[in-house]
């Protein structure tokens, strides 16, 4: 989730930080709530997709696979088409 949010700040122009301050958090905040082991609250998430123009779905919608090396533990990214 957290990476599609970022997706979608980065195609309509927005900061973390600005976002975070559009739906009264702190950047902190945000970040540790869409984090690894963060548990955003419906209402954030409500917000969130609100300012970015979308439903509340788009925000759980991936454009590919991202799995872990074993060996080097980065991030791999795999697009599905």
């Amino acid at each position: 989730m957290e990476s599609r949010i970022k997706e979608l700040l980065k195609e309509r122009g927005i900061t973390i930080s600005s976002l975070a301050e559009q739906i009264g958090t702190t950047q902190t905040s945000l970040s540790r709530a869409l984090g690894e082991n963060g548990n955003p609250t419906y209402e954030t998430l409500s917000k969130i997709a609100k300012v970015l123009s979308v439903d509340m779905s788009e925000l759980f919608k991936s454009n590919g696979l991202s799995i872990s090396c074993p060996h080097c533990g980065k991030d791999i990214n795999l697009k599905v088409e």
